[in-house]
């Protein structure tokens, strides 16, 4: 869920709540009747064993992979990348397997752990097999010791992590004209989002006279899982399959009926806002508190396929595990994952954990794969995307702006953050100024802390006399700082006490804060920059009449809340949200870099309006309200899932590999200004020039993916071969988790066919080889020039090449250290760029980008 009501001191997550696990040992009450001393240390042992037996037996989710083939690729070789097949075992044989498979779960099971101290949740069997269990963890340690196991791990649960962002990517006047209008972009292709469910009643999501879904589509159908708030004609066409998977959220936490509804249904609201950026309907009017726009998906005619895995109260990691090997079975073209681990594998390579090997097969089947980098930015080495098979998509903002503005009696106007409307007057009205901090109720029978002095939380605080009918400065205190109190107090604290509006600023105590928009019933705007709070108060100070003990007598300062619910555009963008998840990239907890880049991709994420769930089980401020304005890299994702629908409706026989390729060589680097992108730092208003590890290959541009010239193909034999080139990887753990053997090794880990180039330790030489296809219908030439990162040169073989439509050319780039270090550096960064013709269609020269980030190694 968007934490646009969270704040923290100089920082802004899309943070979700804590998930409180009822795993926990429970002990009963013991009464003890009667015993004489003398009994006394025997019932001390007693209650020391049942304790230590109690929490040493404690039950969580694990996870398991077996040895053997699932369903899609039984008798299937693995030297290639190919979309998923029915046709690799006729109908009878699948389920036949797919039977077998389920029973030497069971038996295993069975074989090795008591009857009744165990319960199955899942078998996987369709793309990856295995199983996931709830167990102890001595149990879990037999598992992993009995022949045909290859891997077991801990369940580390699943955490959450557009009107205008259409136009900002150009796709009305670019792809959706080439396509026949909005209504045609994404026709034929399904999109499966792995979330908190679907908004059925949403208007983004209805059947808008769409066409029965062609028969060259790779979808099987699916299923319309029914259940509360969710009856079969939410399939209405649009949704064209949904289903929920629970078992390892009931194992793991008590659900709450009342929020944690067992269907598709979308009680949180995040599932809702991510398929509708992905495939809404075009032209839907954006309602909430005020007209704000009309919302598009990046691809409005593709239908939705919805499989539900997080709940209000608990996410696991089986459940989505489970989610994307249906999703995969069902034939999706492409997979959402704007949910996953919220750390790395405790033990496990980060790109060999269970999840990570779910998406391998994913692409393997031939889904395109999104997956978002996660919200824990600015830092360096903080991207929970780790893998080259799935498309790690990265947050930014774009130049649209919501300004609000609180204007005051001495004529002064100050800047803050708002989405209300104005005070009745529209600004021309003044209200009466006061500081919540001076209309404390003198006799009331409450705690003398901040959330009920300064921070407006609770009503029966405040003096009524003294705030009705007033705008109520409320303070950012400790409260707010440790993120248990909420803007949701503050409008119910406006609204039963009937202020005319209220102000949250910041405290020099605390320092600036990052505040995001969000509507507001009541007038109310956030003052988030110390220095603007600070004129504010001076100005309040001036006018308040106090006593010889600092209590106030008299109010003289006034003031009145401007319209907020007027976008502006204008400024520099895009820029990389301060929240989004940076790279390097790495391998294990140590954050020990891997040679390759993420983020992969830059994607609108700040500030996205699209649908919401009414019911806004986690988020109160947003109940009943059916959009939101929400942040996130889990808005980014589906930008990028849109524009593979896109590309796949025109480019039907292209794998993932080559769908990503295109969408990385076509990324833009530079901004609206023309100046490379910029990047938001930790401070409110730092800006520094982005780096690959902020932006990977740059911001998506699904115009130009459509016809990228040329592509970087791989498969998942190069995969298996990556995964086994990579230092000090013991070839057994990759059988393990893949059930492949190492009989092919990449030289290097940066020999993987990426279009950009990571190398972690470079010394001396070294020579990194490329292929590229040429997926144009005519015969392109490309010259070829480098900007070597600092330190480094570059030489590349052939200096320029004629390729013919469908043709393949190997290029070989050598670089070198020309200036090594006596400490460990920081990575570098250059280009090789390969330049070609003019594109017919758009009178654009191609341009195809190797992005090179390097890390020299010190001399000796």
């Amino acid at each position: 869920m968007g934490s646009c009501v969270r704040f923290c001191n100089n920082q802004y997550h899309h943070c979700h709540k804590p998930h409180n696990s009822p795993l926990s040992a429970k002990l009963s009450n013991m009464t003890l009747l009667g015993f004489n001393p003398a009994t006394r240390i025997d019932v001390a042992l007693l209650a020391l064993a049942i304790l230590g037996t109690c929490f040493a037996e404690k039950r969580e989710i694990y996870l398991a992979l077996m040895e053997g083939d699932p369903v899609a690729f039984a008798g299937v070789s693995s030297s290639h990348e190919h979309g998923f097949s029915r046709q690799n075992l006729n109908r009878e044989a699948s389920r036949a397997h797919a039977k077998r498979l389920v029973d030497s779960h069971d038996q295993l099971l069975q074989s090795v752990l008591e009857t009744g101290s165990y319960k199955k949740l899942y078998s996987f069997n369709h793309v990856i097999n295995g199983f996931s269990v709830h167990i102890t963890e001595s149990q879990a340690k037999r598992l992993k010791e009995t022949p045909g196991v290859r891997l077991v791990e801990r369940d580390r649960g699943a955490k959450l992590m557009t009107t205008y962002t259409p136009q900002f990517l150009g796709l009305r006047q670019g792809v959706w004209r080439q396509q026949g209008g909005p209504r045609d972009a994404g026709e034929g292709i399904v999109l499966g989002f792995v979330d908190t469910g679907i908004n059925p009643a949403h208007p983004s999501f209805a059947n808008v006279g769409l066409p029965p879904l062609n028969g060259t589509s790779r979808f099987s159908g699916g299923a319309c899982e029914t259940g509360p708030l969710f009856p079969a004609i939410s399939c209405n066409g649009k949704i064209i399959s949904a289903r929920f998977f629970s078992a390892g959220a009931q194992a793991a936490a008590a659900l709450n009926p009342l929020v944690d509804i067992l269907s598709p249904f979308d009680a949180v609201g995040h599932g809702s806002h991510v398929a509708s950026i992905a495939a809404g309907n075009p032209d839907v009017a954006v309602v909430a508190n005020g007209l704000y726009g009309w919302a598009s998906g990046v691809a409005p005619g593709a239908r939705i396929a919805v499989y539900k895995v997080v709940y209000p109260t608990v996410g696991t990691l089986t459940d989505v595990v489970a989610a994307i090997d249906q999703a995969v079975h069902d034939g999706v073209d492409a997979l959402a994952l704007s949910v996953g681990p919220d750390e790395a594998p405790e033990d496990t390579p980060t790109l060999l954990s269970v999840f990570d090997m779910a998406m391998l097969s994913a692409r393997r089947a031939g889904v395109f794969v999104a997956q978002a980098v996660g919200n824990k930015g600015p830092s360096p080495s903080t991207v929970l995307s780790y893998s080259p098979w799935a498309v790690g998509v990265a947050a930014a903002s774009t130049d649209r702006t919501y300004p609000a503005s609180l204007l005051l009696g001495s004529g002064q106007r100050i800047a803050g953050v708002g989405l209300s409307g104005p005070t009745l007057g529209n600004g021309m009205v003044h209200y009466k100024l006061v500081l919540a901090k001076d209309a404390i109720f003198p006799y009331g029978a409450f705690p003398r802390t901040p959330p009920y002095t300064e921070e407006c939380q609770y009503p029966q605080a405040l003096d009524p006399a003294l705030v009705l009918g007033s705008i109520v400065i409320c303070t950012f205190s400790a409260g707010f700082f440790n993120q248990t109190s909420s803007l949701t107090a503050i409008l119910n604290t406006a609204r039963s006490r009937g202020f005319a509006g209220f102000v949250l600023v910041a405290n020099p105590a605390y320092g600036d804060f990052i505040a995001e928009p969000i509507p507001f019933y009541v007038p109310g705007i956030m003052i988030p920059r110390v220095a603007d709070a600070q004129i504010l108060s001076q100005y309040y100070e001036q006018e308040t009449g106090r006593d010889q003990g600092g209590a106030s007598t008299r109010f003289g300062a006034r003031a009145a809340i401007g319209e907020g619910r007027v976008a502006s555009f204008g400024g520099r963008a895009p820029t990389v949200s301060r929240f989004s998840s940076r790279g390097p990239d790495y391998i294990d907890v140590d954050r020990t870099p891997v040679d390759v880049l993420k983020p992969d991709i830059l994607a609108p994420g700040h500030q996205v309006w699209a649908a919401w769930s009414p019911m806004s089980a986690s988020e109160p401020i947003l109940v009943g309200q059916s959009f939101a304005l929400l942040s996130g890299t889990s808005m980014a994702t589906p930008h990028v899932i849109g524009a593979a629908a896109l590309i796949k409706q025109i480019n039907p026989s292209w794998t993932p590999s080559m769908i990503a390729s295109a969408m990385l060589t076509t990324a833009t680097k530079h901004d609206n200004y023309g100046d490379l992108i910029m990047a938001e730092g930790s401070d409110i208003s730092s800006l520094s020039p982005a780096t690959p590890f902020d932006i990977g290959s740059g911001l998506l541009n699904p115009t130009s993916a459509l016809n990228p010239g040329l592509v970087f193909p791989s498969d998942h034999e190069d995969d298996i071969s990556f995964l086994c080139s990579l230092p000090k990887m013991d070839p057994l753990m990759v059988k393990a988790a893949t059930g492949e053997s190492c009989t092919r090794s990449l030289t290097y880990p940066s020999d993987l066919n990426l279009p950009s180039v990571t190398i972690s330790a470079l010394t001396g030489v070294r020579t990194v080889r490329r292929r590229v296809k040429n997926v144009s219908a005519r015969q392109l030439t490309f010259t070829v020039s480098m900007r070597p990162p600092n330190g480094t040169a570059i030489s590349v073989n052939p200096p320029w090449f004629t390729i013919d439509p469908q043709g393949v050319q190997d290029l070989d780039m050598e670089i070198s250290v020309t200036q090594a270090s006596n400490e460990l550096s920081g990575f570098r960064h250059g280009e090789v760029v390969l330049t070609g013709p003019e594109d017919p269609s758009s009178q654009i020269q191609l341009v195809v980008p190797i992005t090179f980030s390097v890390r020299v190694q010190p001399d000796g």
